[in-house]
């Protein structure tokens, strides 16, 4: 009997995954785990962990004696040593595209917040102000520029949303072939052509060691005093310190952040008093479909591995070329 564990969820009930494993008659255990230890304990013997913030460290990994693959239920895998995990022939899996219309649409009702200052408005209408001026001065959007930072499938969809307002897209990614761009009609520029021309900046990358602090004083600097920044993907992308002096000090027009170097955030984080910045609570992926999908194909990705297939989504795809795998895969 293989033993499947997932090491911490959110939702209410486990009756998805206890659903698909009861098809192979897995034994699957879940708990809330926080630290290594909470981890180590859990899943020290499993055949599959399934995980979305739990610490799989390398420290972890090597006393993951059995497991075959680490299945993310999300899209990124920042808590997870995806180079030890290789070592071990460990197979990684996520699920990069469950929720790219969920984010794309979240990107765009931060745009249009800004756009239209819908959040001051609100804030004085509570104080008994009746002001269409009150949210200060308004552009039209048709027209304006929206910049993309990474041009990955959400940062796409974002496009396609914004084109269909008027606005012209364009992107920076060096990873994405020209034809894409050609394809997507979105004109490919430099990065700091993105912060120079750009009315609206849309950041999209996944958090590396390159891409810490990739938003920071030089490219806020550089932006046009009446342009806003918005950033869905990971908070350690976009340096809070810069933000907070170019808000603090009206550098730009403003920000919409759904991310934050810690989250929870300490809430006397003095970014909470700018009131050029509007903040959600990392809630861009979040639908009820998409956490149904996510949880799906983290547990069916395990079924594939465990059944001797090769999963669709593999991050570390080392392991693809050497097939130097823990699970033996057709």
């Amino acid at each position: 009997m293989y033993k499947v564990v997932l090491t911490d969820y959110e939702w209410p009930d486990l009756n998805i995954e206890k659903n698909i494993f009861l098809k192979i008659g897995a034994d699957f255990v879940a708990a809330h785990c926080v630290s290594e230890l909470d981890v180590i304990n859990l899943a020290e013997n499993a055949d599959a962990v399934i995980t979305e913030y739990a610490p799989l460290t390398k420290h972890v990994i090597e006393k993951l004696v059995s497991c075959k693959i680490i299945s993310m239920n999300a899209a990124g895998y920042d808590n997870v040593d995806v180079e030890a995990a290789t070592e071990a022939g460990i197979l990684v899996v996520n699920c990069p595209d469950y929720c790219y219309d969920e984010v794309a649409d979240h990107t765009m009702a931060l745009l249009l917040a800004c756009a239209r200052g819908i959040v001051r408005f609100d804030h004085h209408i509570k104080k008994k102000v009746w002001d269409f001026k009150s949210a200060g001065r308004l552009n039209r959007i048709r027209g304006s520029i929206l910049g993309l930072v990474g041009f990955g499938g959400v940062a796409r969809a974002v496009g396609k949303r914004a084109k269909a307002f008027g606005m012209k897209v364009i992107a920076y990614d060096p990873y994405v072939s020209k034809e894409i761009f050609n394809r997507e009609e979105v004109v490919q520029v430099t990065v700091e052509a993105i912060f120079e021309e750009s009315d609206f900046i849309s950041i999209h990358t996944p958090r590396t060691p390159e891409t810490i602090n990739l938003v920071s004083q030089k490219e806020l600097s550089i932006m046009k005093k009446s342009a806003y920044i918005i950033n869905t993907s990971r908070g350690s992308i976009l340096d809070e310190k810069a933000l907070l002096n170019a808000l603090q000090q009206e550098k730009i027009g403003g920000a919409a952040i759904d991310v934050m170097d810690r989250e929870p955030p300490d809430f006397w984080n003095t970014l909470f008093s700018c009131d050029n910045l509007i903040v959600t609570p990392h809630a861009a992926f979040y639908s009820e479909d998409a956490m149904a999908e996510v949880r799906r194909r983290g547990a069916e990705q395990v079924i594939q591995v465990l059944e001797g297939k090769w999963p669709q989504h593999i991050v570390n795809k080392e392991l693809l070329v050497s097939k130097k795998t823990r699970a033996n895969l057709v």
